[in-house]
């Protein structure tokens, strides 16, 4: 009986061409666009900073949106929106900033319902937005980034992405599983 495995190169292609400073460049752009976006969001809700509301009127939003102790929920959704996003921005811990962001994701998208797709009251924003963070989490951050200079982190490292990835998942809907 013969055995087949999976073939490797479908994942690491030896012959696709080495990243150029355009597509570093790109991942750049996008990361900080997408990162510092989450990180603004995340201050909104602890700080109030950028006309947000402030982690008391968060928590009661979150409190009103079924989750208990919104406050706390409140704290947890800032940190992991300001932490998350900064850490895109910068490209540090990039999996793990796309594991928060998606636990993030998760729980605004089921808040928001999936009513409808466009404005006003669509998801589309919430979609692109994560869509980008997934994106970015598999391809990695580029060589400009902070995980580039660190060894453990230099490579896009497939696994950790999509382990990071599925991880943030089962945590958004285990945190969906407390909420009313």
């Amino acid at each position: 009986m013969t055995q087949t495995r999976f073939d490797r190169s479908l994942l690491f292609d030896s012959s696709a061409p080495a990243h150029t400073a355009v597509h570093d460049i790109g991942l750049l752009v996008l990361r900080l666009v997408v990162g510092l976006s989450m990180a603004g969001h995340g201050t909104m809700k602890l700080f109030g900073w950028f006309g947000g509301p402030g982690l008391t009127a968060t928590g009661k939003g979150f409190t009103m949106a079924g989750y208990p102790a919104g406050d706390a929920m409140a704290v947890i959704a800032g940190l992991s929106e300001t932490l998350g996003g900064l850490g895109l921005a910068l490209g540090l811990l990039t999996p793990l900033a796309g594991a928060a962001l998606t636990g993030v994701f998760i729980n605004i998208l089921d808040v928001r319902g999936f009513d409808a797709y466009f404005p006003p009251k669509g998801i589309e924003l919430e979609v692109v937005l994560f869509a980008s963070v997934i994106a970015l989490t598999l391809t990695g951050p580029g060589r400009y980034a902070v995980d580039h200079y660190l060894p453990v982190l230099r490579a896009s490292r497939p696994r950790y992405s999509v382990l990071a990835l599925l991880a943030g998942a089962v945590v958004g809907f285990i945190v969906l599983l407390v909420r009313d």
